[in-house]
């Protein structure tokens, strides 16, 4: 090995599966990863004439890069990679050299709005784990008006759920409107404005993500993407 063109294993590994680096450390630990018939230790690099192994099956020997991907899902289509009934998945719109490119997060079938796809794990953890409290903004539309006591609720005491305490921050979106709002997160769980709204007894009609982190949806059309710089 060359110090020049070496890299951290774990870093490689990461780059060509589309893991955390902290996910790379775990798989060299179960011994299942080898370079060049060897068991990798923690701390080995790698060589661009290494042949690395997981369990055996030798990973591409091909230059992988960091991609980085923000995409406005319409209704209807699943952030998985197999069909859901009657459910495409979101990789039907997308062409296929991004088929290997992974949800930071998820959006559920009926919800739209931005979505970042990435093969880079440790920017995807950075996004979603709840450490790090990424803000994330959505546009609601609501079966009924919102209750002024309801409001309330929500964003001053917040509303108790099964799986803990949900406080958002909401915001109208017109005065003369009050089925229509603007919903503030820094949370993730499953489903929890759609669940924090049920509770009280409204149905949404509209789920839209218009922000995540850093990252805006801008005027990127329903359907379409483009690749963003996160340096």
């Amino acid at each position: 090995m060359t110090d020049d063109t070496s890299t951290r294993l774990n870093k490689y590994l990461a780059l060509q599966l589309g893991i955390s680096r902290r996910e790379a450390d775990n798989l060299i630990n179960t011994g299942v990863v080898t370079v060049n018939d060897k068991p990798a230790v923690m701390g080995s690099r790698a060589d661009p004439s290494d042949i690395i192994a997981i369990a055996g099956t030798p990973l591409p020997a091909k230059t992988v890069a960091y991609r980085y991907i923000l995409f406005n899902k319409p209704v209807g289509y699943v952030c998985s990679r197999k069909k859901q009934g009657d459910s495409d998945t979101i990789y039907t719109l997308l062409p296929p050299e991004m088929h290997s490119l992974k949800p930071v997060g998820r959006l559920d079938r009926n919800t739209s709005g931005i979505l970042l796809l990435t093969n880079d794990g440790d920017f995807a953890q950075r996004m979603t784990h709840p450490k790090y409290q990424k803000t994330k903004v959505y546009h609601v539309r609501l079966d009924r008006d919102l209750e002024p006591l309801h409001q309330q609720m929500i964003s001053d005491f917040g509303v108790d759920l099964e799986d803990g305490h949900s406080q958002l921050f909401l915001e109208r979106r017109s005065e003369s409107n009050r089925r229509e709002w603007q919903v503030t997160m820094s949370e993730g769980r499953n489903r929890q404005i759609r669940r924090t709204f049920s509770a009280l007894g409204y149905n949404i009609q509209r789920l839209h993500r218009i922000q995540f982190g850093p990252y805006s949806l801008g005027d990127i059309p329903r359907g379409y993407y483009k690749d963003v710089d996160i340096s």
